[in-house]
């Protein structure tokens, strides 16, 4: 394999590692958002939203690719808004 003088093939694990530690939080997370009470739930949405925001971030990072952090801009300024109007929607429907 023919690599360019300087290249480093190591340069994104100390990235995968951090977005492996997130996977707990984030598995967590979900789990709570599919059981327990409708305020839990919303919370654990909103918790898992920002987890994978942060994974994202992470995975542009770990692949030295800058056009990936469209997607996790995007999701966090959807994220909010969307959790105000499920709890707007829950507070007077249910």
């Amino acid at each position: 394999m023919n690599l360019p003088a300087g290249a480093d093939l190591g340069a994104g694990w100390p990235w995968m590692l951090a977005l492996l530690a997130l996977l707990p939080a984030f598995a967590l997370s979900a789990a709570m958002a599919l059981r327990g009470s409708v305020g839990a739930r919303l919370v654990a949405a909103q918790l898992a939203s920002s987890v994978a925001v942060l994974a994202l971030v992470t995975m542009s990072f770990a692949f030295d690719q800058s056009s990936l952090l469209d997607l996790p801009l995007t999701l966090v300024l959807l994220s909010l808004p969307g959790t105000l109007v499920m709890a707007l929607f829950l507070e007077r429907w249910l």
